[in-house]
Formats: C-alpha cells, sequence, structure tokens
C-alpha cells in the first residue's frame, strides 16, 4: 500500500516538472510561478527546471515563445521564479516556526533524541547572527541543493516575513543566475 502511496506520488511529481519544462507562452509563467511558489515549501524538486522553458538546463530550445530576446526572457523567468519562491518561503516560514515551537513536535522530537529547537541554535543561529539574512540568501544560491529543506531550517529560528521573502527573492535569483553562469561557461569552454 505504501510503495504504491509513493509510486503515485513520484508520478504526480514528474508531471508536475514536466509541466514545467513545457511550459509555453503568457501561462506558462504563471506554471512557472506556481512551481516556484510551491517548491518554496512543499515540493522537494529542483529549482532551476524554471530555466528550461527559457532554453536553459534542459539542452532545449526556449519554449516560452514570448518573441522576446534571449537574455531578456531568462530575466523574467529568474524574477517570476524568484517572487513566487519568495511568496511560497512566507508560508514555509509560518508553517515551520509554528511547528518547531508546537509543544507537541518538540515533545515527540525530544523522544526521538532530536532537539529542533537546541539544534537550530547550535547550527543556524550561528549562521543568521554571523551574517544575517544575507546568510540566508547565500545559502539559497546554492545551486542544485533543495530550497524546501533549507527554507525549513531558516523557518525554525526566523520571523521576520519581510526579510525573509526578500532573503528567499534574492538567494533563488542568485541560485538562478549562477546556474545560467556555469551553464554558459560551460557552453563557452565546450
Amino acid at each position: 500500500m505504501l510503495s504504491s502511496v509513493l509510486l503515485a506520488l513520484s508520478i504526480d511529481l514528474s508531471a508536475v516538472e514536466g509541466a514545467v519544462r513545457a511550459a509555453t507562452g503568457w501561462p506558462g509563467l504563471g506554471i512557472i510561478f506556481v512551481y516556484s511558489f510551491l517548491i518554496a515549501f512543499v515540493l522537494p524538486l529542483p529549482s532551476e527546471v524554471v530555466l528550461c522553458p527559457a532554453g536553459y538546463v534542459c539542452g532545449s530550445a526556449a519554449t516560452l515563445g514570448l518573441g522576446l530576446p534571449g537574455p531578456v526572457l531568462v530575466g523574467i523567468v529568474v524574477v517570476v521564479s524568484g517572487v513566487g519562491k519568495s511568496l511560497g518561503s512566507v508560508i514555509a516560514l509560518s508553517v515551520g516556526h509554528g511547528a518547531s515551537h508546537s509543544s507537541v513536535v518538540v515533545r515527540a522530537l525530544r523522544r526521538l533524541g532530536f532537539d529542533p529547537v537546541e539544534w537550530s541554535k547550535t547550527r543556524m543561529v550561528d549562521l543568521v547572527q554571523t551574517y544575517g539574512y544575507y546568510g540566508m540568501a547565500v545559502g539559497l544560491s546554492v545551486p542544485f541543493f533543495p530550497d524546501t529543506i533549507s527554507l525549513y531550517a531558516f523557518s525554525v529560528i526566523e520571523k521576520d516575513y519581510r526579510r525573509f521573502a526578500l532573503a528567499t527573492f534574492a538567494g533563488s535569483v542568485g541560485r538562478l543566475a549562477i546556474t545560467v553562469a556555469l551553464i554558459e561557461g560551460v557552453l563557452f569552454v565546450a
């Protein structure tokens, strides 16, 4: 039973990712926005997939077909994705902060030998105290690392929605810019 549920979930996740890869026209930007919104708090999928309709990462031509020059198209995709992810991060912050401070969740995790509040203090507080939201943005700029995990880790100790969303936006834009730069560099060398 569990394996069939997991199989169905993986099919759904691949279908969601496939919809982004095949996004076309102006509605395609809506698909990119919704995907980015969802990967911020619920979907453990790569955010770099949003570059596929702009002709990056997937090794195919741009499918968005908006009639815009390549760099402008990539810029629009990056901004739309960043806005979607930053809005989704607000939900991750609300859910993560609430769950990490829920006595039921904390007690259950402590019984398993894990104290989420203590863990966040020893690991994430140092990063945020040292670098603040800039550290969060830099951490989210690492390509091909799951956003959902990072956002929930930061949500345990943070509660400023505006700064959290702005740092997520900056990290998302940074990640996609780094990905494009890496791809351009590889193509230039090849």
